[in-house]
């Protein structure tokens, strides 16, 4: 053991406080029975405290409960796990679905100076007043209303002093932890731990630094500039900075409280339509989405117009997910539970050693289970009920963003369903859908559909290409062992196709190559114009010779 370092893990022994308490609340919540499962050589951590060995059955629960004792860093990972369904049992991901992430508010006089600092001038220079009675904690900063001098109403997003410290201990211990259990369990090595760990720590660094959020809110207020029923607040970037985020401030009733909107007079139907035509322009169109849409995010302003704020968590889906979803939603519309699973293996969600036909039976099970239901009365919360257990059965390995996409999905549908219980999503975006996908939505086994999804896996082929051919140009030059067969006759086959391949490029260079001369030598003496009409025209019949060499063999 070198000194100063904890055996197993590679960080500094500053952090064996912070592991001593992590294992403590943890192991009060009766998760001790795990270390069990882990090898002999890190018997330190059994030393540490006492645990018991047996399981709870509510541990789901206590989990969650670990984790939001834990802080800020711990209910980050849980929310960020809470879309992995491919990693944690369906029990947990429902669990953690209910972290708070709400903590008692600094006092004013802790959070002004990380004002006064981030602005490096008086605040009198730029606020004519603030609140100092913040609008909202949480564990990572807290929101104060405000008045410029320019009296513009405004809210502050003001990051926790301090916070950095613990957030990058923490990240380092779960990025160790990760890689120690990937490293050396078997169940670990099932999982990318140590991906997964990396991915939370990006996500949660640009978290916290809110110029990211800010670019977030004026990619979403471009994008909407053209739908007057959608209202994104307005970034003040002379104010903005990696600690402090100054917003417009917008003023309206919470979306899901029904009541109040009913007093107001609001149209419920209405306010329905304009969030789902906020959310299908996201995803269908911008494939760039709102991905914490929970009712806080979202108030109700005059003329059902939706203002939406909180722009640090947002989910990407570029052409080629958006193409991927096109092709298991033509399948799974047909009914097709192979295609399915072979669209499931083809985008890489599922391992190349997966049981196929059991994943196909399942699907095939999960299908029939809505065969002959109307679109419109399929709820996607209990969708994912039932297709969480398959992923974890089968280790199905979205891209989180899909995973954040289905969460956005089903929160904008229990705030639709409250909103207008008899209000048809399906119905009002096929336009859009229509637009997107053509024919691949066709509910029947079509030739459109049919051709559609023939097209998309020859376009897949031809993605592929580059990559099989790098792979092979990697194993030549490592020299690494390949069998190839062939026969006497593919290989006269194929000495005559190249063969045929280089004179067809050269025939082509030809002609090319004296199209572009004959301009230019226009002003040349007879000679050299002779000599380049004579190749050219020899080029061309040498080109309509090939051409019709190859007729003629086939």
């Amino acid at each position: 053991m070198t000194a100063g370092t904890i055996p197993v893990f590679s960080r500094p022994v500053r952090h064996l406080q912070r592991y001593r308490e992590i294992l403590s609340v943890f192991t009060r919540h009766g998760f001790g029975f795990a270390l069990s499962h882990l090898p002999a050589e890190p018997l330190w951590l059994r030393e540490l405290h006492p645990f018991p060995r047996q399981e709870p059955a509510s541990l789901p629960y206590h989990f969650r409960c670990a984790l939001e004792e834990l802080g800020p860093t711990f209910v980050k990972l849980g929310q960020i796990l809470s879309t992995r369904p491919d990693v944690l049992p369906p029990s947990y991901i429902e669990e953690l679905s209910n972290l708070q992430d709400k903590v008692q508010p600094l006092p004013w006089d802790v959070i002004e100076p990380v004002i006064r600092e981030e602005l490096d001038r008086p605040l009198s220079e730029v606020f004519e007043e603030i609140h100092t009675v913040p609008l909202a904690s949480a564990s990572l900063a807290q929101v104060h209303t405000a008045r410029l001098v320019t009296r513009e109403r405004v809210v502050l997003k003001v990051q926790r002093p301090h916070i950095l410290r613990t957030l990058k201990t923490d990240l380092e211990i779960i990025h160790d932890i990760a890689r120690y259990v990937q490293n050396r369990t078997p169940l670990g090595r099932l999982y990318d731990l140590v991906g997964i760990a990396d991915d939370f720590a990006d996500t949660l660094n640009n978290e916290l630094d809110y110029r990211v959020e800010g670019r977030n809110a004026d990619r979403f207020r471009e994008n909407f500039r053209n739908e007057p029923a959608i209202h994104i607040p307005r970034v003040y970037w002379a104010y903005t900075s990696r600690r402090l985020l100054v917003m417009e401030y917008i003023e309206g009733i919470k979306i899901d409280d029904i009541e109040t909107l009913d007093q107001a007079g609001f149209d419920r139907d209405k306010i329905a339509r304009n969030a789902a035509r906020m959310i299908i322009q996201e995803v269908l169109l911008d494939g760039f989405f709102h991905a914490d849409p929970h009712p806080g995010n979202f108030v109700v302003m005059e003329g059902e117009v939706i203002g939406a704020m909180d722009f640090g968590i947002v989910g990407f889906l570029s052409q080629a997910d958006r193409v991927n979803l096109i092709r298991l939603y033509t399948a799974a519309v047909q009914m097709n539970a192979k295609g399915v699973a072979d669209d499931l293996i083809h985008i890489g969600a599922a391992p190349p050693d997966v049981d196929r036909q059991g994943l196909t039976r399942d699907i095939a099970r999960l299908l029939h289970r809505y065969e002959g239901m109307p679109l419109q009365e399929i709820r996607m919360q209990e969708l994912m009920a039932q297709i969480r257990p398959l992923a974890f059965e089968y280790r199905l390995r979205f891209p989180t963003d899909l995973w954040l996409l289905t969460k956005t999905l089903s929160m904008m549908e229990g705030i639709g369903l409250r909103l207008s219980p008899g209000f048809d999503i399906f119905e009002f975006s096929r336009p859009y859908v229509t637009r997107l996908m053509v024919q691949a939505v066709l509910p029947k086994r079509t030739w459109g559909s049919e051709a559609l999804r023939r097209g998309l896996a020859w376009t897949d082929l031809l993605d592929e290409l580059p990559y099989a051919g790098r792979l092979l140009i990697d194993r030549l030059e490592k020299r690494e062992p390949m069998r190839l067969a062939l026969e006497q006759e593919s290989l006269a086959y194929l000495d005559r196709l190249a063969t045929r391949l280089a004179l067809s490029m050269i025939i082509a260079g030809m002609i090319i190559g004296l199209a572009w001369l004959i301009p230019t030598v226009s002003a040349a003496s007879w000679v050299v114009q002779a000599v380049v009409g004579i190749s050219f025209l020899t080029a061309l019949l040498l080109g309509a010779w090939f051409v019709w060499s190859v007729i003629r063999r086939h």
